[in-house]
């Protein structure tokens, strides 16, 4: 009987330790516009696993001295739409503040393009509308573009010099494609994936690449790398 009574002395002093010895993280989930995230699933690598759901957008785990992963998941209908994952190292107790902003899960390209960061559906038939508009959009583009080659071949070029005409085409032509781009990411809430404006402009990733560059020197849009893939954010003005 003696023998018990130390044994469990023991655990409750070991217990203790442990609890006195505890640090707290805690921290808000947000999205990519900085607004909380309901719902998201958090967890954290101690021994056992904690986790839970942040149903009001925040989170709060107790953990002893060590180097930790949390991990952080926003599901719809059994798929994540988006996540993240940082690292802490705790040396000492007290609180951590450590905040968790979710990207769109677009590296395995298992996005959903039908819910949006908050696992929101959106309207289908508005994305409709906004491909028909853009289809016309390219009509014009295509017309113009055909007008001024043809005035590009009626005009008599001098040796070493390039028709003022032609200069203003070419420019004009650039400022439609640019404009292009930024009416896509807006019509996609304000942030679009690189693959997704090449699907919508018949031109080369190469070209698609050097005219979002222009668009990012200029102050507009904002690439940010995820994965295999870039992000392009619209700058609020």
């Amino acid at each position: 009987m003696g023998n018990y009574k130390v044994l469990i002395y023991g655990l409750i002093a070991l217990i203790t330790i442990q609890i006195a010895s505890a640090a707290t993280i805690y921290g808000s989930v947000y999205d990519f516009s900085l607004d909380k995230v309901s719902n998201a699933r958090v967890e954290i690598n101690t021994s056992p696993k904690q986790f839970l759901i942040a149903k009001n957008g925040s989170y709060s785990f107790s953990v002893p001295n060590g180097a930790y992963t949390i991990k952080a998941q926003l599901m719809q209908k059994n798929t994540v739409v988006a996540s993240v994952q940082e690292n802490i190292t705790i040396k000492q107790d007290g609180s951590y503040v450590l905040d968790l902003i979710l990207f769109p899960d677009v590296e395995e390209g298992i996005e959903n393009p039908n819910l949006n960061i908050n696992g929101n559906v959106i309207d289908t038939n508005a994305s409709k509308n906004y491909y028909w508009i853009l289809i016309v959009l390219l009509l014009i583009i295509a017309a113009v573009s055909a007008y001024y080659f043809k005035r590009k071949q009626k005009q008599k070029k001098l040796p070493g010099e390039e028709p003022k005409e032609s200069k203003k085409s070419e420019e004009k032509d650039e400022y439609n494609d640019l404009d292009q781009v930024i009416k896509i990411i807006r019509n996609e809430g304000g942030r679009a994936t690189q693959k997704d404006i090449r699907k919508q402009i018949p031109l080369s990733e190469a070209k698609i690449s050097l005219m979002i560059a222009e668009l990012e020197h200029k102050g507009l849009v904002e690439k940010i790398k995820k994965g295999r893939g870039n992000i392009i954010i619209l700058k609020k003005k």
